[in-house]
């Protein structure tokens, strides 16, 4: 355990001399400043709806950027290292592979999880500096939305971490890593749109469509922030909310998995790569 946090500390280390926590949690906090202020003007009120509001706004940025800058901090962990000679040196300390992306794992997801937190929180903040009230209900779904944001940002620093035991350069990583963001948060919805549109319903029912959906993580954070917490009708998946049946315990299981998957699939690839 002790390894674990050492080479955790190590990677938040290089994240702060390399600006990466600095740039990520400026610009969390500027689109998330940005969108509370803009995105509850055509409410027309700074009551009750105002957080709700933010809530789908943030939401949506974190299916596009949290992914992306997740797979940019990650996705070349081990290449990365094993191209400049340093990973030869870290092993040659009694360090095991395992220990190595743990470790590593740990300090990135700190540093999206310190980001997120800090820059989300200046929304919240400048929320109640304007006086604006809101319902427990609704800061609560603002901290449920923080809390799967950092498993998200999680999620794709695992499937980066795979990706990084897989290839042999980092140009490659880093073109894979493009590709997964596009599949995930764009190209998956648009396919299963279109083939929802073309089946009518004949085959895809209520109950596939949210089977399908646990595929892909980023619609997983969808439903478990845009369908729940009287934030549904703000977000346009009101239907979606009506017929939804997977609790958000079930939801939040299946994040996990998509944790816990691609990271033990890394370790597995990692420990039977040669140096």
């Amino acid at each position: 355990m002790r390894t674990i946090v050492i080479i955790a500390a190590k990677e938040i280390q290089e994240g702060l001399r390399n600006r990466w926590v600095l740039a990520t949690t400026l610009l969390l906090a500027a689109l998330a400043l940005s969108l509370t202020f803009l995105g509850s003007a055509p409410t027309g009120n700074v009551g009750t709806g105002a957080l709700d509001v933010v809530v789908v706004s943030l939401s949506s940025l974190t299916i596009f950027l949290l992914p992306l800058i997740a797979l940019l901090i990650s996705h070349d962990a081990v290449v990365g290292e094993m191209e400049r000679g340093t990973m030869i040196l870290l092993l040659s300390y009694p360090v095991g592979r395992h220990q190595v992306i743990l470790g590593k794992f740990c300090g990135h997801v700190l540093i999206l999880a310190f980001a997120t937190v800090i820059g989300y929180g200046a929304a919240a903040a400048a929320l109640a500096v304007t006086g604006t009230s809101a319902l427990a209900a609704s800061w609560y779904a603002f901290a449920s939305m923080v809390g799967t944001s950092i498993l998200l940002g999680a999620v794709f620093v695992a499937i980066g971490y795979l990706i990084s035991s897989l290839v042999r350069d980092r140009g490659t990583a880093a073109g894979l890593s493009v590709g997964i963001w596009l599949l995930m948060v764009l190209v998956f919805d648009m396919a299963l749109l279109g083939i929802l549109v073309i089946d009518q319903g004949r085959l895809i029912s209520a109950h596939v469509l949210e089977v399908l959906l646990f595929l892909n993580p980023t619609d997983l954070y969808r439903l478990t922030n845009l369908t729940g917490f009287n934030v549904s009708q703000f977000s346009g998946m009101a239907g979606l909310a009506g017929t939804a049946s997977a609790s958000s315990g079930l939801l939040l299981a299946g994040l996990l998995v998509w944790i816990v998957a691609p990271l033990g699939l890394a370790t597995v690839f990692f420990a039977r790569r040669e140096l």
